[in-house]
């Protein structure tokens, strides 16, 4: 029967993921033993539950009354064991997280410490991207994002807003006739990261937000590269506040566009309804909460400098 059990549940990952190699991934186990686990099933039931071929699969009607059942226990196993784990005082398991690149370079790393520490029998694996990971076909357990969120599907809870300034370096500001206007920004060079439009979007008080296209002096695919080319003088860009701080207090970048700012964007924790762990993962969510809402609170820019 536990045989059985656990083909059950090696057979509701593989529908849930779509193919043999992503279920393998998500179970840490080689697809060969996934494949194994369906066929002893299939065997045992003397019914295929799944159409094979090289580019896809599909259910069966066998297949497509099984699985429902098969959720349903898998989904009352891990309430069952998550809800020991999360009340627990030494908590169990592992929680896979994806969250953005910028904040490797932050006290989010050392917060991600400080909960390993607090929970030595919980094993974390964190993927710092720039791409908007799929949490269900990744298996991951939870997401940080910023911004607009389109997913209605997964469960969120807001942590921070997140502040960012229009920056540039000094000697590049320096170079140039001051800004007046947004319109101004057109004819500068815009380091860009290559997943967001090459434009800026900023807002005054008052005013109506304004979003001026700027040619790409520029384009790369890491925010740190982004803050480290306008550093060495080749353009502006807007980047989270805190990541820069540092920066515009030492004199190496200057707020760009006086009495205009970059709107502040949401930073969420993403989590599927149905989340595999949801005991470690609002334990996590809860654990950072404050730590987020403190590093992403604001400072004031240096002003731009010009030459005479």
């Amino acid at each position: 029967m536990i045989d059985q059990l656990r083909a059950l549940a090696v057979f509701a990952k593989v529908v849930e993921l779509g193919s043999f190699r992503a279920a393998a991934k998500a179970l840490s186990v080689s697809p060969s033993v996934v494949s194994h686990h369906v066929s002893e099933l299939e065997r045992h039931l003397s019914l295929p539950l799944l159409y094979r071929s090289t580019r896809r699969l599909a259910l069966t009607p066998d297949g497509e009354k099984l699985v429902g059942a098969a959720r349903e226990m898998v989904d009352a196993a891990e309430r069952g064991l998550d809800g020991v784990s999360g009340r627990s005082e030494t908590p169990t398991g592992a929680l896979r997280l994806t969250v953005p690149a910028f904040l490797a370079g932050t006290a989010f790393s050392r917060d991600l410490a400080a909960f390993a520490a607090a929970h030595p029998q919980v094993a974390l694996t964190v993927s710092f991207s720039e791409l908007t990971r799929d949490l269900l076909r990744d298996g991951f357990d939870m997401a940080i994002r910023m911004g607009r969120l389109d997913d209605s599907t997964h469960k969120t809870r807001k942590l921070a807003d997140m502040g960012r300034l229009l920056v540039a370096s000094p000697r590049y500001v320096a170079a140039r006739a001051p800004l007046v206007t947004p319109r101004g920004l057109a004819s500068w060079d815009l380091v860009q990261l290559s997943s967001r439009p090459a434009e800026v979007t900023v807002q005054a008080p008052g005013k109506k937000a304004q979003t001026v296209a700027i040619t790409p002096r520029i384009a790369v695919d890491s925010a740190a590269a982004v803050r480290e080319l306008v550093i060495a003088g080749a353009g502006v860009a807007t980047l989270p506040e805190v990541t820069v701080r540092d920066d515009l207090v030492a004199g190496r970048l200057v707020g760009v566009l006086a009495g205009w700012q970059p709107a502040s964007v949401g930073v969420y924790a993403v989590w599927p309804g149905n989340a595999q762990r949801p005991g470690l993962t609002m334990r996590f969510i809860e654990f950072i909460s404050t730590p987020m809402a403190t590093l992403f609170e604001s400072v004031q820019p240096a002003a731009p400098r010009h030459r005479r």
